[in-house]
Protein backbone atom coordinates (compact mmCIF):
# COMPACT_ATOMS: atom_id res chain seq x y z
CA UNK A 1 0.00 0.00 0.00
CA UNK A 2 1.21 3.36 -1.16
CA UNK A 3 1.10 6.37 0.98
CA UNK A 4 -1.48 7.86 -1.45
CA UNK A 5 -3.44 5.42 -0.30
CA UNK A 6 -3.22 5.56 3.49
CA UNK A 7 -3.70 9.19 2.77
CA UNK A 8 -6.91 8.89 1.20
CA UNK A 9 -8.14 6.23 3.97
CA UNK A 10 -7.24 8.45 6.50
CA UNK A 11 -9.29 11.39 4.57
CA UNK A 12 -12.46 9.93 3.73
CA UNK A 13 -12.75 8.58 8.01
CA UNK A 14 -11.92 12.02 8.97
CA UNK A 15 -14.61 12.91 6.92
CA UNK A 16 -17.30 10.06 8.22
CA UNK A 17 -16.09 11.21 11.53
CA UNK A 18 -17.00 14.58 11.09
CA UNK A 19 -20.10 13.87 9.17
CA UNK A 20 -21.08 11.63 12.40
CA UNK A 21 -20.13 14.29 14.78
CA UNK A 22 -22.25 17.57 12.74
CA UNK A 23 -25.23 14.65 13.03
CA UNK A 24 -25.05 14.12 17.26
CA UNK A 25 -24.09 17.57 17.10
CA UNK A 26 -26.88 19.17 15.74
CA UNK A 27 -30.37 18.61 16.47
CA UNK A 28 -33.29 20.28 14.89
CA UNK A 29 -37.00 19.64 16.97
CA UNK A 30 -40.30 19.55 15.42
CA UNK A 31 -42.78 22.25 16.88
CA UNK A 32 -45.25 20.40 19.72
CA UNK A 33 -42.12 18.26 20.31
CA UNK A 34 -40.15 17.54 22.92
CA UNK A 35 -36.80 15.87 23.70
CA UNK A 36 -35.30 14.56 26.35
CA UNK A 37 -31.42 14.86 26.85
CA UNK A 38 -28.97 12.66 28.76
CA UNK A 39 -25.39 13.82 29.45
CA UNK A 40 -23.61 10.63 30.75
CA UNK A 41 -26.37 8.89 31.42
CA UNK A 42 -28.09 11.71 33.68
CA UNK A 43 -30.89 14.14 32.87
CA UNK A 44 -29.57 16.97 31.10
CA UNK A 45 -32.52 19.45 29.72
CA UNK A 46 -35.74 19.32 27.75
CA UNK A 47 -35.46 20.44 24.59
CA UNK A 48 -38.50 22.42 22.55
CA UNK A 49 -39.23 22.98 18.94
CA UNK A 50 -36.31 24.39 17.12
CA UNK A 51 -32.20 23.98 16.55
CA UNK A 52 -30.41 23.14 19.04
CA UNK A 53 -26.80 21.74 19.72
CA UNK A 54 -25.37 19.06 21.61
CA UNK A 55 -22.06 17.33 22.65
CA UNK A 56 -21.25 14.27 20.81
CA UNK A 57 -20.74 11.57 22.39
CA UNK A 58 -21.71 13.04 25.25
CA UNK A 59 -24.95 14.32 25.11
CA UNK A 60 -27.64 11.78 24.26
CA UNK A 61 -31.37 11.70 23.52
CA UNK A 62 -33.41 9.82 25.72
CA UNK A 63 -37.17 10.57 24.36
CA UNK A 64 -39.28 12.51 21.75
CA UNK A 65 -42.50 12.87 23.38
CA UNK A 66 -45.33 14.34 21.36
CA UNK A 67 -46.80 17.16 23.27
CA UNK A 68 -50.21 17.25 21.18
CA UNK A 69 -53.61 15.94 22.54
CA UNK A 70 -53.13 12.09 22.19
CA UNK A 71 -56.73 9.94 22.17
CA UNK A 72 -56.32 6.25 22.51
CA UNK A 73 -59.08 3.61 22.74
CA UNK A 74 -59.49 0.93 25.03
CA UNK A 75 -60.88 -2.93 24.28
CA UNK A 76 -64.22 -3.89 26.05
CA UNK A 77 -63.88 -4.60 29.76
CA UNK A 78 -66.61 -6.79 31.87
CA UNK A 79 -67.76 -4.35 34.47
CA UNK A 80 -70.88 -6.14 37.10
CA UNK A 81 -73.31 -3.89 38.25
CA UNK A 82 -75.47 -3.40 41.53
CA UNK A 83 -77.76 -6.05 40.56
CA UNK A 84 -75.19 -8.36 39.32
CA UNK A 85 -75.18 -8.01 35.61
CA UNK A 86 -72.18 -8.11 33.30
CA UNK A 87 -71.91 -5.36 31.33
CA UNK A 88 -69.16 -4.61 29.00
CA UNK A 89 -67.61 -1.32 28.24
CA UNK A 90 -65.97 0.51 25.75
CA UNK A 91 -63.85 3.96 26.71
CA UNK A 92 -62.29 6.49 25.07
CA UNK A 93 -59.37 8.48 26.97
CA UNK A 94 -58.48 12.30 25.34
CA UNK A 95 -55.31 12.95 27.45
CA UNK A 96 -51.98 15.63 26.92
CA UNK A 97 -48.45 15.43 28.16
CA UNK A 98 -47.43 18.48 30.45
CA UNK A 99 -44.61 17.39 31.34
CA UNK A 100 -42.18 15.51 29.82
CA UNK A 101 -39.34 14.86 32.15
CA UNK A 102 -42.59 13.12 34.29
CA UNK A 103 -44.06 11.17 31.43
CA UNK A 104 -40.56 9.73 30.92
CA UNK A 105 -38.96 9.02 34.29
CA UNK A 106 -42.33 8.81 36.44
CA UNK A 107 -43.64 5.86 34.94
CA UNK A 108 -42.22 2.97 32.38
CA UNK A 109 -45.24 3.25 30.44
CA UNK A 110 -47.83 5.54 30.96
CA UNK A 111 -50.37 4.36 28.23
CA UNK A 112 -50.84 0.99 30.30
CA UNK A 113 -50.87 3.01 33.80
CA UNK A 114 -53.88 5.00 32.10
CA UNK A 115 -55.47 2.13 30.57
CA UNK A 116 -55.36 0.25 33.90
CA UNK A 117 -56.41 2.97 35.91
CA UNK A 118 -59.21 3.56 33.65
CA UNK A 119 -60.56 -0.50 34.22
CA UNK A 120 -60.19 -0.06 38.00
CA UNK A 121 -62.23 3.13 38.23
CA UNK A 122 -64.76 2.25 35.89
CA UNK A 123 -65.37 -0.99 38.01
CA UNK A 124 -65.53 1.20 41.16
CA UNK A 125 -68.07 3.87 39.79
CA UNK A 126 -70.40 1.24 38.04
CA UNK A 127 -70.51 -1.46 41.19
CA UNK A 128 -72.23 1.24 42.57
CA UNK A 129 -75.00 1.53 39.63
CA UNK A 130 -77.63 -0.78 38.53
CA UNK A 131 -77.91 -0.90 34.69
CA UNK A 132 -80.56 0.99 34.13
CA UNK A 133 -78.46 3.72 36.05
CA UNK A 134 -75.79 2.96 33.72
CA UNK A 135 -77.30 3.41 31.02
CA UNK A 136 -78.83 6.72 31.58
CA UNK A 137 -75.86 7.96 34.00
CA UNK A 138 -73.19 8.44 30.73
CA UNK A 139 -72.10 11.77 31.96
CA UNK A 140 -72.05 11.33 35.84
CA UNK A 141 -69.55 8.55 35.25
CA UNK A 142 -67.58 9.76 32.40
CA UNK A 143 -67.18 13.00 35.35
CA UNK A 144 -65.72 10.40 37.66
CA UNK A 145 -63.46 8.94 35.67
CA UNK A 146 -61.82 11.98 34.45
CA UNK A 147 -61.24 13.07 37.90
CA UNK A 148 -60.02 10.06 39.29
CA UNK A 149 -57.72 9.77 35.85
CA UNK A 150 -56.64 13.72 36.40
CA UNK A 151 -55.97 13.23 39.80
CA UNK A 152 -54.06 10.20 39.55
CA UNK A 153 -51.67 11.43 35.63
CA UNK A 154 -50.97 14.55 37.60
CA UNK A 155 -47.76 13.11 39.08
CA UNK A 156 -47.22 11.75 35.62
CA UNK A 157 -47.11 14.82 33.02
CA UNK A 158 -50.30 13.74 32.17
CA UNK A 159 -53.87 15.63 31.79
CA UNK A 160 -56.78 13.92 30.88
CA UNK A 161 -58.77 16.23 28.81
CA UNK A 162 -62.04 14.30 28.63
CA UNK A 163 -63.04 10.58 28.97
CA UNK A 164 -65.85 8.90 26.86
CA UNK A 165 -67.86 6.00 27.46
CA UNK A 166 -68.14 4.50 23.66
CA UNK A 167 -70.47 1.72 23.93
CA UNK A 168 -72.22 -0.11 26.78
CA UNK A 169 -73.36 -3.52 26.10
CA UNK A 170 -75.63 -5.24 28.65
CA UNK A 171 -75.85 -9.01 27.95
CA UNK A 172 -78.16 -10.74 25.12
CA UNK A 173 -80.80 -11.75 27.35
CA UNK A 174 -81.51 -8.51 28.96
CA UNK A 175 -80.84 -6.44 26.04
CA UNK A 176 -83.99 -8.60 24.43
CA UNK A 177 -85.71 -7.70 27.03
CA UNK A 178 -85.08 -4.22 26.84
CA UNK A 179 -86.17 -4.61 23.50
CA UNK A 180 -89.76 -5.88 24.45
CA UNK A 181 -89.67 -3.32 27.30
CA UNK A 182 -89.05 -0.53 24.76
CA UNK A 183 -91.74 -2.43 21.74
CA UNK A 184 -94.61 -2.81 24.42
CA UNK A 185 -93.98 0.91 25.51
CA UNK A 186 -93.96 2.03 21.98
CA UNK A 187 -97.76 -0.23 21.94
CA UNK A 188 -98.59 1.78 24.69
CA UNK A 189 -98.04 4.79 23.28
CA UNK A 190 -99.51 4.49 20.09
CA UNK A 191 -102.62 2.45 21.63
CA UNK A 192 -102.96 5.80 23.65
CA UNK A 193 -102.51 8.51 20.85
CA UNK A 194 -105.31 6.31 18.90
CA UNK A 195 -107.42 6.18 22.10
CA UNK A 196 -107.26 10.02 22.29
CA UNK A 197 -107.95 10.20 18.53
CA UNK A 198 -110.73 8.76 18.75
CA UNK A 199 -112.14 10.70 21.35
CA UNK A 200 -111.12 13.71 20.04
CA UNK A 201 -112.95 12.71 16.95
CA UNK A 202 -115.78 11.76 19.15
CA UNK A 203 -116.50 14.85 20.53
CA UNK A 204 -116.00 17.08 17.59
CA UNK A 205 -118.93 14.67 16.27
CA UNK A 206 -121.00 15.30 19.11
CA UNK A 207 -119.70 18.82 19.26
CA UNK A 208 -120.88 19.87 15.34
CA UNK A 209 -124.47 17.26 15.95
CA UNK A 210 -125.24 19.48 18.91
CA UNK A 211 -124.30 22.49 17.18
CA UNK A 212 -126.41 21.65 13.62
CA UNK A 213 -129.94 20.60 15.99
CA UNK A 214 -129.31 23.77 17.87
CA UNK A 215 -129.54 25.61 14.63
CA UNK A 216 -132.03 23.79 12.84
CA UNK A 217 -134.30 24.21 16.02
CA UNK A 218 -133.53 27.84 16.01
CA UNK A 219 -134.60 28.01 12.80
CA UNK A 220 -137.35 26.12 13.16
CA UNK A 221 -138.12 28.35 16.28
CA UNK A 222 -137.66 31.46 14.15
CA UNK A 223 -140.17 29.68 11.03
CA UNK A 224 -143.00 29.11 13.69
CA UNK A 225 -142.40 32.59 15.26
CA UNK A 226 -142.69 34.20 11.86
CA UNK A 227 -145.77 32.12 10.96
CA UNK A 228 -147.33 33.04 14.09
CA UNK A 229 -146.95 36.51 13.80
CA UNK A 230 -148.02 36.32 10.14
CA UNK A 231 -151.02 34.71 11.34
CA UNK A 232 -151.61 37.18 13.93
CA UNK A 233 -151.26 39.69 11.39
CA UNK A 234 -153.60 38.16 9.34
CA UNK A 235 -156.52 37.53 11.72
CA UNK A 236 -155.83 40.88 13.61
CA UNK A 237 -156.52 42.69 10.31
CA UNK A 238 -159.47 40.40 9.13
CA UNK A 239 -160.57 41.52 12.92
CA UNK A 240 -160.29 45.12 12.55
CA UNK A 241 -161.77 44.77 8.70
CA UNK A 242 -164.42 43.06 10.33
CA UNK A 243 -165.06 45.35 12.97
CA UNK A 244 -164.74 48.31 10.88
CA UNK A 245 -167.52 47.63 8.51
CA UNK A 246 -170.25 46.26 11.77
CA UNK A 247 -171.38 43.01 9.26
CA UNK A 248 -174.64 42.40 9.56
CA UNK A 249 -177.08 39.29 10.00
CA UNK A 250 -177.25 38.98 5.98
CA UNK A 251 -173.58 39.03 5.40
CA UNK A 252 -172.70 36.28 8.10
CA UNK A 253 -175.15 33.95 6.77
CA UNK A 254 -174.15 34.43 3.03
CA UNK A 255 -170.20 33.80 4.47
CA UNK A 256 -171.98 30.75 6.35
CA UNK A 257 -173.48 29.85 3.01
CA UNK A 258 -170.32 29.83 1.10
CA UNK A 259 -168.52 27.95 4.32
CA UNK A 260 -171.09 24.78 3.50
CA UNK A 261 -169.21 23.04 0.51
CA UNK A 262 -165.99 22.69 2.60
CA UNK A 263 -167.61 20.64 4.93
CA UNK A 264 -168.67 18.35 2.51
CA UNK A 265 -165.26 18.20 0.50
CA UNK A 266 -163.53 15.18 0.98
CA UNK A 267 -163.35 11.43 0.36
CA UNK A 268 -163.61 10.47 3.70
CA UNK A 269 -166.93 11.74 4.18
CA UNK A 270 -169.95 9.30 3.74
CA UNK A 271 -172.57 11.23 6.12
CA UNK A 272 -172.82 14.86 5.31
CA UNK A 273 -175.14 16.16 8.08
CA UNK A 274 -177.01 19.70 7.47
CA UNK A 275 -176.33 21.78 10.90
CA UNK A 276 -179.45 23.49 12.27
CA UNK A 277 -178.15 26.92 12.37
CA UNK A 278 -178.53 26.37 8.14
CA UNK A 279 -182.20 27.14 8.53
CA UNK A 280 -181.67 30.29 10.29
CA UNK A 281 -179.15 31.75 7.88
CA UNK A 282 -181.49 31.10 4.61
CA UNK A 283 -183.84 32.63 6.58
CA UNK A 284 -181.45 35.47 6.94
CA UNK A 285 -180.59 35.14 3.14
CA UNK A 286 -184.13 35.50 2.28
CA UNK A 287 -185.35 38.10 4.43
CA UNK A 288 -182.47 39.89 2.61
CA UNK A 289 -183.91 39.18 -1.11
CA UNK A 290 -187.24 39.84 -0.27
CA UNK A 291 -188.46 40.18 3.29
CA UNK A 292 -188.77 43.37 5.09
CA UNK A 293 -186.66 44.19 8.19
CA UNK A 294 -186.97 46.78 10.52
CA UNK A 295 -183.23 48.48 10.10
CA UNK A 296 -181.77 49.41 13.26
CA UNK A 297 -180.82 52.72 13.13
CA UNK A 298 -177.48 52.22 14.80
CA UNK A 299 -176.82 49.43 12.81
CA UNK A 300 -174.75 51.22 9.72
CA UNK A 301 -171.08 51.36 8.09
CA UNK A 302 -169.02 53.31 10.72
CA UNK A 303 -166.16 55.04 8.78
CA UNK A 304 -162.74 55.20 11.57
CA UNK A 305 -161.02 57.18 9.14
CA UNK A 306 -157.98 56.07 7.08
CA UNK A 307 -158.81 52.43 5.69
CA UNK A 308 -155.74 50.20 6.20
CA UNK A 309 -155.12 47.74 3.10
CA UNK A 310 -156.22 44.52 4.10
CA UNK A 311 -156.86 40.80 2.36
CA UNK A 312 -160.63 41.76 2.12
CA UNK A 313 -159.69 44.48 -0.76
CA UNK A 314 -159.73 42.80 -3.76
CA UNK A 315 -162.55 39.73 -2.68
CA UNK A 316 -165.63 39.94 -5.05
CA UNK A 317 -168.78 38.83 -3.16
CA UNK A 318 -170.98 35.93 -5.42
CA UNK A 319 -174.36 36.97 -6.53
CA UNK A 320 -177.10 34.96 -3.65
CA UNK A 321 -179.22 33.30 -6.39
CA UNK A 322 -176.19 31.74 -7.22
CA UNK A 323 -174.89 30.99 -3.86
CA UNK A 324 -178.34 29.42 -3.17
CA UNK A 325 -178.16 27.30 -6.32
CA UNK A 326 -174.94 25.90 -5.28
CA UNK A 327 -176.39 25.45 -1.47
CA UNK A 328 -179.67 23.04 -2.79
CA UNK A 329 -177.27 20.99 -5.05
CA UNK A 330 -174.59 20.44 -2.29
CA UNK A 331 -177.60 19.39 0.14
CA UNK A 332 -179.28 17.24 -2.73
CA UNK A 333 -175.59 15.65 -3.12
CA UNK A 334 -175.32 14.83 0.17
CA UNK A 335 -178.77 13.58 0.87
CA UNK A 336 -178.15 10.98 -2.18
CA UNK A 337 -174.92 9.99 -0.61
CA UNK A 338 -176.65 9.75 2.69
CA UNK A 339 -179.10 7.09 0.99
CA UNK A 340 -176.60 5.35 -0.60
CA UNK A 341 -174.16 4.90 2.90
CA UNK A 342 -177.75 3.65 4.51
CA UNK A 343 -178.73 0.80 1.61
CA UNK A 344 -174.88 -0.83 2.17
CA UNK A 345 -175.35 -0.46 6.03
CA UNK A 346 -179.28 -2.26 5.48
CA UNK A 347 -177.48 -4.88 3.49
CA UNK A 348 -174.59 -5.29 5.62
CA UNK A 349 -176.89 -5.95 8.98
CA UNK A 350 -179.79 -8.30 7.69
CA UNK A 351 -178.11 -11.25 9.65
CA UNK A 352 -177.57 -9.01 12.80
CA UNK A 353 -180.85 -7.24 12.73
CA UNK A 354 -183.24 -4.69 11.85
CA UNK A 355 -182.39 -1.79 14.13
CA UNK A 356 -179.16 -0.64 12.37
CA UNK A 357 -181.15 -0.47 9.00
CA UNK A 358 -184.33 1.24 10.46
CA UNK A 359 -181.69 3.67 12.20
CA UNK A 360 -179.83 4.62 8.85
CA UNK A 361 -183.03 4.66 6.70
CA UNK A 362 -184.46 7.25 9.59
CA UNK A 363 -181.44 9.12 9.44
CA UNK A 364 -181.46 9.40 5.75
CA UNK A 365 -185.53 10.43 5.74
CA UNK A 366 -184.68 13.06 8.51
CA UNK A 367 -181.99 14.39 5.72
CA UNK A 368 -184.66 14.75 3.09
CA UNK A 369 -187.05 15.82 4.97
CA UNK A 370 -184.97 18.50 6.31
CA UNK A 371 -183.72 19.20 2.63
CA UNK A 372 -187.54 19.53 1.53
CA UNK A 373 -188.25 21.77 4.75
CA UNK A 374 -185.31 23.94 3.55
CA UNK A 375 -186.33 24.51 0.36
CA UNK A 376 -189.35 25.38 0.95
CA UNK A 377 -188.65 27.98 3.14
CA UNK A 378 -185.88 29.23 0.52
CA UNK A 379 -188.57 29.01 -2.04
CA UNK A 380 -191.51 31.00 0.58
CA UNK A 381 -188.51 33.70 1.33
CA UNK A 382 -187.95 34.55 -2.27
Amino acid sequence: MTSASAGLIVLLLFVVFAVIVIVRTVRIVQQQTSLIIERLGKFSRTLEGGLHFLVPFVDKVRANVDLREQVVSFPPQPVITSDNLVVNIDTVIYYSVIDSKSAVYEIANFIQGIEQLTVTTLRNVIGSLDLEQTLTSRDQINAQLRGVLDEATGKWGIRVNRVELKAIDPPRSVQDSMEKQMRAERDRRATILTAEGVKQSAILTAEGDKQSQILRAEGSAQARILEAQGQSRAITQVFEAIHRGKPDQKLLAYQYLQVLPQLARGDANKLWIIPSELTEALKGIGSALGGKEIEDPTDKWVDTGEVMPTAFDETTLEDPAQALAEARDQAAGASAEAEGHATKSQWRTQTSGRPAADSAEDQASALHDSELHTSGDIDHGA
